[in-house]
């Protein structure tokens, strides 16, 4: 006997898949990618379903999982652009770059705009780069069981080995890391801080910029090999940055945190001025300040993936 899956409880389950497919790769655009596949997978294998064997959630995760485990087997582990390479001086070369597809890159939060009842501490940068030291299947089982809260049993029918096993993993992965504890509040950001960083970087203002940072604020640009830290280190870079004189942003967010498509300007085929995408600048806030700023410059085909337009005109 066969049983047919909906297609509109396939397509719910979309933006939990990319959740997961993301902190276990690493990278917003695989995961995306990853739980497309996945989805045309149980599409096509829809038929053999058999709900008396496990929830389509279960069943969908098993694909999931195994086609990211796949994928990682000749992936390079990615880590924090700070974890990389080594702290820069604001006057060295920028001309080094990254190796390909080392770096974690972010996700968009317009995927799933309703992630209440999810954890959102642990789609920030820091979980998801802690989670990338651990084995795939250490990753795959904390992921799991402290995120997705599956039972050990749903767990092990997903990884297809025993409640044992899957207890014995979670251990080891547990003494690496740990999961931020259930119903971890998330962090509100005050407005009025952020549209007075995009008033003093859209100005080029280095002192209104300097007075939102915290004095260890730390920044990087990947997939440029440098990072930065300090108040004054941050604001000579910033300054010394002619290239972005009249750059524009636009608020969204990624990884639960405050983030801005950044905008290039050009000159349109009438005379006007038309804002093409730059870079995706990710922030982290202390308090009443940023204290991290990460300017991803592979982001530039992305931009509808976080609800920005691919260009705009100004207005004036």
């Amino acid at each position: 006997m066969s049983f047919a899956v909906d297609d509109q409880a396939l397509a719910g389950l979309r933006p939990e898949l990319v959740r997961y497919c993301y902190r276990v790769l690493g990278d917003g655009g695989l995961a995306e990618d990853a739980a497309q596949e996945v989805l045309l997978a149980g599409w096509r294998a829809r038929e053999r379903y058999d709900p008396a064997r496990g929830s389509l959630r279960t069943w969908l995760y098993t694909i999931a999982t195994r086609h990211c485990l796949d994928r990682l087997k000749a992936a390079v582990r990615r880590e924090l652009p700070t974890d990389m390479v080594e702290h820069a001086d604001p006057a060295s070369s920028t001309d080094r770059v990254l190796p390909a597809g080392s770096w974690i890159t972010p996700l968009p939060d317009a995927l799933d705009p309703a992630t209440a009842w999810e954890q959102r501490e642990t789609i920030r940068m820091a979980f998801v780069a802690a989670l990338q030291r651990l084995p795939p299947r250490q990753r795959v089982v904390l992921v799991l069981r402290d995120v997705y809260a599956l039972s050990a049993a749903e767990t092990a029918a997903v990884l297809g080995t025993s409640e044992t096993a899957v207890h014995s993993t979670l251990r080891r992965a547990r003494r690496t890391i740990a999961a931020p504890s259930p119903g971890a509040a998330a962090r509100s950001v005050d407005d009025r801080l952020l549209d007075d960083f995009v008033m003093a970087f859209e100005r080029h203002d280095v002192h209104a910029l300097a007075r939102l940072l915290t004095t260890d604020v730390i920044t990087s640009m990947p997939p440029v090999a440098f990072w930065l830290s300090g108040i004054d280190e941050v604001s000579r870079a910033f300054a010394s940055r002619a290239g972005c004189v009249g750059h524009r942003l636009l608020r969204t967010s990624a990884n639960g945190s405050p983030a801005f498509g950044q905008y290039a300007p050009e000159q349109g085929p009438g005379g006007e001025t038309v804002y093409r995408p730059f870079a995706i600048v990710l922030l982290e806030v202390e308090g009443a300040a940023v204290s991290t700023m990460v300017t991803y410059l592979d982001q530039r085909d992305r931009f509808a993936a976080f609800g920005l337009p691919e260009s705009f005109a100004d207005p004036s």
